[in-house]
């Protein structure tokens, strides 16, 4: 197959994801969208008439997040209206899914260039769903109220999912915190050496003014002590019906593994911060490098989708590393640069556990319980953020890879050119 390189990946600062606290929390989701996609523009002196195709991730497109975001945002950032888009939902692996099929457009040379990305509000995500159930119209979770499937294959909520691995693995709550300590010091050691200056775009009013221009949500003061003083988030959750005169999400999984002891444990120190932004990569053929004089950064290696349990939910990035290593013909010695989703503590901690990593390697600018997890676009923000760590370590291959609800994760590997 022909070669898909990476030219350049962006990304917004991520934003506190509150409605009226945040940033970036009042803007219309497709004016964030645009700031990446007008980046790539600019940076890269585009002529937007010969983008093929936008393919975009947003898990919640609903409200204001409706309505192909991949099309009416490159029509907000200017594009030539030859630039054609789409968006798609593969829940948290959106964004790593939108920069696979567009790889895949170009490696099999139905397309020359490609952008891929995503967006998620979820300052915005929150408060739809709220008005929603209080006009009585929930979707009704992941399974949006299919009581047949939830029969089939039961799905709790996620974190009382994570706290079931936890259990299940013997991964107690000091190891969780130990890592969510070291991603927010990680973090921080990377925005005081401005590690991430070289893909995060400021995201501009219309009138000129800046409205964001650094992340948000670190909490670079995160202690152990702090952290073990929390109580668990997640038990009274796992106590609740799951539906109305349903059962509770604990029971949904002890539905599947009867002899579990669910013990709580993770908090807000431990899972993924929830913020607002934006990202995107823009991929081209070998022939369009030739004809524009566009210079690669990386190219695609490989790229795989693997799906698990969906009652434990958070298992399946460890078989998806597997499989896109083999697809690759490389081991997980040969990658310098992982990138894997901090959904919560115990997904990066059994990841690492399970495929004997050197822990340094594992997110080494710290992860999504530090900066925060926006849904759609975080597979291309890690993509982007493990490009910049090897070019700025000298690094060869990077994974990435993250749980997606539904007991899903893509993988993908990227050599640096």
């Amino acid at each position: 197959m022909a070669e898909a390189y990476i030219i350049d990946a962006v990304r917004t600062p991520r934003s506190i994801g509150k409605l009226g606290k945040g940033a970036l929390s009042t803007l219309h989701p497709q004016h964030v969208a645009a700031t990446v996609l007008k980046a790539l523009k600019d940076r890269n002196t585009l002529n937007t008439a010969d983008v093929d195709d936008i393919i975009w991730g947003c898990s919640a497109q609903a409200g204001l997040q409706g309505g192909d975001m991949g099309r009416m945002a490159a029509l907000d950032a200017g594009y030539d209206v030859r630039a054609s888009g789409v968006t798609l939902d593969r829940f948290c692996g959106s964004g790593i899914t939108a920069t696979s099929l567009a790889a895949a457009q170009v490696m099999s040379g139905m397309e020359d260039l490609v952008i891929a990305g995503g967006t998620e509000m979820m300052s915005q995500v929150t408060d739809f769903g709220m008005k929603m159930r209080e006009a009585g119209l929930s979707a009704g979770g992941i399974g949006t109220g299919n009581a047949r499937l939830q029969a089939k294959h039961p799905q709790s909520n996620q974190g009382v999912c994570a706290d079931a691995i936890a259990s299940m693995e013997g991964i107690g709550r000091a190891d969780l915190e130990a890592l969510g300590v070291e991603s927010q010091r990680r973090a921080a050691v990377a925005m005081a050496e401005d590690r991430f200056a070289k893909s995060t775009v400021p995201v501009i009013a219309d009138d000129g003014s800046v409205i964001l221009d650094r992340e948000e949500y670190p909490r670079p003061d995160t202690s152990a002590e702090g952290l073990a003083a929390m109580k668990p988030a997640f038990a009274m959750i796992a106590d609740m019906p799951s539906a109305k005169d349903g059962p509770t999400f604990r029971q949904l999984i002890n539905s599947k593994y009867p002899d579990l002891e669910i013990v709580p444990a993770h908090h807000v120190g431990t899972s993924s911060g929830v913020v607002d932004g934006a990202a995107a990569i823009l991929l081209a053929s070998e022939s369009y490098v030739q004809k524009s004089g566009l210079k690669p950064r990386a190219r695609i290696v490989a790229t795989a989708n693997v799906g698990d349990c969906p009652t434990l939910m958070l298992n399946a990035p460890v078989p998806a590393a597997r499989k896109v290593l083999e697809k690759a013909g490389l081991s997980s010695n040969d990658i310098d640069v992982w990138e894997v989703n901090e959904a919560f503590a115990v997904v990066v901690e059994k990841f690492i556990r399970d495929l004997d990593l050197d822990r340094s390697k594992v997110n080494p600018n710290g992860g999504s319980i530090a900066l925060g997890h926006p849904i759609g676009a975080t597979g291309a923000i890690l993509i982007g953020t493990a490009l910049d760590e090897l070019e700025r370590t000298g690094g060869r291959y990077g994974l990435i890879t993250m749980c997606a609800a539904g007991g899903m994760a893509p993988a993908i590997i990227i050599e640096r050119i």
